[in-house]
């Protein structure tokens, strides 16, 4: 009798207070290189800009608002290779027929936040004046090792081993 295929499992992320503030202390710690006044970008990153950023980060940036944003998307996880795969699939809106699934592949390094803004695009194309009948099913994989997906333990993975029609 051959294996069940794998099930996906609804996934919730939820960051802890305590590692949220372990990343805070972290970046007020930073310990910043000497450069030339008025360096700019031309040794690098702007100083004044990397501050500015870090400080933003560390003190501004509402990172439960962005889970909380991340939450209203359909996710999962699904045991594959060996691995936790994070999925968001995402249905189309008021299917009246067969729908097709649509599978958007991030680059490196990235991850599924990559296509949030497009994905109401595809899967309600007539909330946004286009025709209700071409809408998809999307489906956005983190390859291994980014997002929320496991990082693989063994050898590095390449491109035709996230690809979804991969070797498993």
């Amino acid at each position: 009798m051959p294996d069940a295929p794998p099930r996906p499992e609804p996934f919730t992320p939820q960051t802890t207070a305590a590692a949220l503030e372990d990343l805070r202390a972290r970046l007020r710690a930073t310990r910043w290189p000497d450069t030339p006044e008025d360096a700019g970008w031309s040794l690098g990153t702007d100083l004044a800009y990397l501050r500015e950023l870090v400080a933003y980060w560390a003190d501004g940036f509402d990172w439960p608002a962005q889970e909380a944003a991340l939450a209203r998307l359909p996710r999962f996880r699904v045991p594959l290779g060996g691995l936790g795969i994070h999925v968001v699939h995402v249905r189309a809106a008021a299917a009246a027929g067969p729908v097709l699934p649509l599978v958007l592949s991030h680059g490196w390094p990235d991850s599924f936040w990559r296509y949030t803004k497009v994905i109401p695009l595809l899967t309600d194309p007539g909330a946004h004046g286009a025709d209700p009948a071409d809408a998809f099913d999307v489906v956005v994989p983190d390859m291994p090792g980014y997002g929320y997906s496991d990082r693989p333990t063994a050898r590095p993975l390449d491109a035709i081993a996230v690809a979804p029609c991969g070797p498993s």
